[in-house]
């Protein structure tokens, strides 16, 4: 685990025992049981989409190594947009301290949209998971690297259990092999090196050839443009995750057409990249 993962893993072990001072997870797990009209994340991957894809658009305030993406982030408004533009599922950041996201956002984007909204987190007990659930989110996101084999399969199976689907995040070949033993049928084959923040598209087209039939794959991070999408999609993945992109762009709708190839090649401009260290929320 990279020095950085490790920090933030540790400020969620904070959270979640601020989290339960405040709300038992015996109550979020009877919340939980009780929620239902969960929207199908696994099964819309599965069936790849009008454009012989699906696209899982990203709310994203900001990250760590980008600083705020934007000012004037609405994240109904945005998932319109990402629906309207025939987006699969809506990925939503809720990590407050690092990616200055919040329940209430993804609470927003499933209010303002009819698709899948995926929790992104970083979830390391099944407090979250239940949290996730009472939220209003139809899958989550859990990571390899940040988690044991054990806990792994203990997250899966209670995700199944409560009818939330997973998009299990991996970075390489092992962990790919970790996320497929313990039942992943999403998985996540994130381009970001976490140490450098360099991506890489090659990560995804490599390790595409281990997929078995009923995996589901989903690849993550570095994809721009349609180029990007179509070297993927040779190498048989359906499935992309993308967020950076859509965020800074000022025609997120006409993006997603161009990401779909319906219509122009042409990539919509976008707004300016903010570079430089973390700024505060």
């Amino acid at each position: 685990m990279s020095d950085f993962l490790s920090k933030i893993i540790e400020r969620k072990r904070q959270e979640v025992k601020e989290g339960q001072k405040c709300v038992p997870e015996s109550f979020l797990r009877r919340e939980a049981e009780k929620s239902s009209g969960r929207r199908g994340f696994a099964d819309r991957l599965a069936m790849r989409g009008p454009h012989g894809m699906n696209i899982i658009a990203e709310v994203k305030r900001a990250s760590p190594s980008k600083g705020k993406i934007r000012d004037d982030v609405d994240p109904a408004r945005f998932a319109r947009m990402y629906e309207a533009g025939g987006a699969a599922a809506v990925s939503v950041l809720t990590d407050r301290d690092y990616f200055c996201g919040s329940a209430e956002d993804l609470q927003k984007v499933r209010a303002a949209s009819a698709i899948p909204a995926l929790r992104k987190d970083f979830i390391i007990s099944t407090y979250q998971v239940y949290e996730s659930a009472v939220m209003g989110a139809d899958a989550i996101l859990l990571i390899v690297r940040a988690l044991s084999p054990e806990l792994l399969r203990e997250l899966l199976s209670l995700s199944s259990d409560i009818g939330l689907d997973a998009l299990v995040e991996t970075h390489d070949e092992q962990e790919f092999d970790i996320a497929a033993k313990a039942g992943a049928r999403v998985i996540g084959v994130n381009n970001r090196d976490l140490s450098t923040f360099q991506t890489d598209i090659s990560t995804s087209i490599r390790i595409a050839g281990k997929a078995a039939p009923g995996q589901v794959l989903v690849a993550e991070s570095g994809i721009h443009t349609r180029a990007d999408i179509e070297r993927l999609l040779e190498a048989g993945i359906g499935n992309f995750l993308i967020g950076e992109s859509l965020m800074r762009s000022e025609d997120p709708v006409g993006l997603l057409a161009a990401l779909h190839g319906a219509g122009s090649k042409t990539i919509p401009p976008q707004s300016p990249v903010v570079d430089g260290a973390w700024r505060e929320c």
